[in-house]
């Protein structure tokens, strides 16, 4: 059990510090055929582009014990493109809405009037269409925009975001917040759940308690002498804690395990599972708004 706690003696303490395990980032796109006649009140035609698939690096940096037998770090992550996964390249250029224009338009909506006719003049002046034409690159890390600026200017604080604009831009070379896990020195039951996230015991995006509550571990390990229930973690990218549950048993190389998915209920809206109710406004089942953790505005 030794080797299992959060101590630089143990076996694990490199596998927990650099995780050796490969992660990958697999996206697909739907790419408009027919921006024209949208325009012309047609029903959109779409075309799936990809996988284009990324392998994550993650390694923690800033490691620092506190006596309470915690632990806080930094988790470093980068984003490398696989082409051999992949089918397509980041070079290649696919027609999709123009997610700023449309974002700008419905932020409109809650400004007073005066704002409204400023951000409209600068619509109209910089000529921005319904759909673009970019590269997949430039879609996921980032492009140049002159109405980021033009926002900023009129509306600072608006936008979190300045001169770029990209899907997955505040996800390379970055990190998913300061975790504080508890180190199992005294209670190896303990070991990996988290005490805090940024400080917090629990979040405010949600609308209830229960919704807002940390759980768990990070997602990557788990205390020993498990059974076969459930797991839960919290992840910084879906703003919330998840609960994975029980699957089947199995065997990797002669060593038991246990295999765990999501269930139904995890994205599930508030009609169709009451307890999610707090995750609202909700679409359709299947689909998390965290609008209120990552912008202003409608954020899937």
């Amino acid at each position: 059990l030794q080797n299992v706690r959060i101590d630089p003696s143990s076996i694990s303490f490199q596998m927990w510090k650099d995780i050796p395990v490969p992660f990958y980032l697999s996206v697909h796109f739907f790419e408009v055929l027919n921006p024209k006649e949208v325009l012309q009140g047609a029903k959109p035609v779409l075309g799936q582009r990809g996988p284009y698939v990324y392998r994550e690096y993650r390694s923690k940096t800033n490691i620092t014990f506190h006596e309470n037998d915690t632990v806080s770090y930094l988790e470093d992550r980068n984003l490398f493109f696989q082409p051999h996964l992949s089918n397509g390249t980041e070079e290649e250029y696919i027609v999709v809405p123009n997610i700023m224009m449309m974002g700008a338009a419905v932020m409109m909506e809650k400004l007073p009037m005066f704002l409204k006719i400023l951000l409209s003049g600068a619509l109209s002046s910089l000529k921005q269409e319904a759909f673009m034409n970019r590269t997949v690159g430039e879609i996921m890390w980032g492009y140049e925009d002159p109405l980021i600026d033009a926002i900023n200017m009129i509306v600072p604080g608006l936008i979190p975001f300045k001169g770029k604009f990209g899907l997955f831009m505040d996800f390379n070379n970055s990190n998913s917040g300061l975790f504080t896990v508890n180190t199992g020195m005294k209670n190896i039951s303990q070991v990996h759940m988290v005490d805090s996230w940024n400080g917090l015991k629990k979040v405010n995006y949600w609308r209830s308690s229960q919704c807002n509550m940390i759980n768990g571990t990070a997602g990557e390990m788990w205390p020993p002498f498990m059974s076969p229930t459930s797991l839960e973690f919290y992840s910084p990218d879906a703003c919330r804690s998840m609960t994975l549950v029980y699957e089947q048993s199995g065997r990797f190389k002669g060593v038991p395990t246990y295999r765990f998915v999501a269930p139904r209920t995890l994205f599930a809206n508030g009609t169709d599972y009451p307890p999610n109710e707090g995750f609202c406004p909700c679409m359709q089942s299947g689909i998390q708004n965290v609008s209120t953790c990552r912008l202003s505005e409608s954020f899937f």
